[in-house]
């Protein structure tokens, strides 16, 4: 099997955002109508060139109907997407970021989780720039983190220009099987500096969880608490880029996995940060790793913009400190109204 094409991170061709169900290459579906609907369709010389978005005529039906038109170009868009991963006639970025298996595979396998279970409601997507870099700020839960995957859902489908986000993992995350290989093809990358200041600065939407293990692994009696967000590293990259920072609260995440216990002993011997302890898991065995049907919201805050500050203020740490708490603040805040708004945990 031939290998994939690795291109340049700021080459143009890794900006280009493809249409699902179009193929490269493919425009808009023609037929050309034979014998006398030739004719009666066009006019003598014109070929009868009759476009799939018309109307059939009154009282009868194109065989096959827009409906059946529709399948066969889907049906063609599956096999020259299998054509293309067979032969590895597609491109990933330096990272391993593969744009159209997350636009076409992974963003359809979360959607159901997304749209159905969770039922996620999105606000203030607009404060996302349309382009350039920014850094999107969020709070982290839930035992398992299913937010970072949700927050990227909600920017993929809800943002009016089609932005990508791409998420900044812990170490943990690349040295598990399988799962390393998908986060790589969808665009995540390992929280470091200097990977994330080089996403920024050519133009990505960057996500970072400044909480880490300490708020995805949290007991469920501190839910929606914000833990340290440690010394604003994610503040200095910001800075060095000259990008907005965006604040993002998720509310509904935290009672997906209530964790009551910590089984520290196992967590060693594992190599895990910690092992979770809920009223389902482990006593209901793969059963309780079944999230809780929780109603979300997410919601990102307006940007703080860090463009006017001085190249050496990322050496000033009392400013470092000043720009972390506002944004930890404003996340908290923004929590605690999304709390009181919300009917129940459920609905």
């Amino acid at each position: 099997m031939a290998d994939a094409k690795v291109i340049p991170f700021d080459d143009d061709r890794s900006r280009a955002r493809r249409r699902p169900g179009r193929t490269d290459g493919e425009s808009a579906a023609v037929r050309v109508l034979p014998g006398p609907q030739q004719a009666a369709q066009g006019a003598p010389g014109t070929g009868g060139v009759r476009r799939d978005a018309e109307e059939p005529p009154a009282g009868g039906s194109v065989a096959g109907g827009p409906e059946a038109d529709g399948w066969e170009r889907r049906l063609a868009s599956g096999l020259s997407f299998l054509r293309r991963r067979i032969t590895g006639d597609y491109e990933v970025d330096e990272f391993g970021y593969d744009e159209e298996l997350t636009d076409q595979v992974l963003m359809s396998l979360l959607r159901p989780l997304y749209e159905k279970y969770f039922r996620v409601e999105v606000k203030g997507v607009e404060n996302i720039p349309s382009e350039g870099g920014a850094l999107i700020v969020a709070n982290h839960s839930g035992t398992l983190p299913l937010d970072g995957l949700m927050m990227q859902v909600a920017v993929h489908d809800h943002h009016p220009a089609g932005r990508h986000l791409r998420l900044l993992a812990a170490d943990l995350v690349f040295v598990l099987p399988v799962v390393n290989e998908l986060a790589r093809k969808a665009g995540h990358t390992l929280a470091c500096a200097e990977d994330a200041e080089r996403l920024l600065r050519a133009g990505e939407i960057v996500g970072v969880m400044p909480e880490g293990f300490k708020g995805i692994g949290k007991p469920f009696g501190e839910r929606y608490k914000l833990q340290r967000f440690g010394r604003g590293g994610f503040v200095s990259t910001a800075l060095r880029a000259g990008v907005p920072i965006v604040p993002c609260s998720i509310v509904g995440a935290e009672e997906i996995y209530p964790m009551v216990g910590n089984a520290k002993t196992l967590a060693r011997l594992l190599g895990f940060p910690y092992f979770p302890l809920t009223p389902t898991f482990p006593w209901l065995g793969p059963l309780g790793a079944l999230p809780l049907p929780t109603k979300w919201t997410i919601q990102f805050g307006e940007p703080i913009l860090t463009d006017s500050y001085a190249p050496e203020a990322v050496e000033d740490p009392m400013l470092m400190f000043n720009l972390t708490d506002q944004v930890r603040e404003q996340i908290q805040h923004t929590l605690y109204k999304l709390l009181v708004q919300r009917r129940s945990v459920f609905f």
